[in-house]
């Protein structure tokens, strides 16, 4: 059983390490032109646009809901702060909506 389990926990960072590894190796000495950098600084931004998007709209039957913790949390960062009281005042938000409707 523990060997199992071992083997599971190093076959999973394996998996995780190898395509982070490769790039960075592959890719140390190459310098790459600008368009290619500029569209893999803009990866992560559309990778949490594509997670967040539809949780905003699934997360509950009544979709103004998600939108309107997602309004919140646009409005509250907007001002700048912290992104734990962005999660919070959406959060706050959200118990206040559900009190209310």
């Amino acid at each position: 059983m523990i060997s199992n389990v071992m083997m599971m926990i190093i076959g999973m960072a394996v998996v995780t390490y190898l395509p982070r590894m490769i790039p960075l190796v592959a890719l140390s000495g190459i310098e790459l032109p600008p368009f290619v950098q500029n569209v893999l600084r803009n990866v992560p931004f559309a990778t949490l646009g594509a997670l967040i998007v539809p949780g905003v709209f699934l997360i509950q039957e009544d979709i103004w809901f998600g939108i309107t913790g997602a309004i919140s949390a646009f409005a509250v960062a907007y001002l700048g702060v912290n992104v734990i009281v962005v999660v919070m005042s959406s959060i706050l938000t959200l118990i206040v909506y559900g009190l209310v409707f």
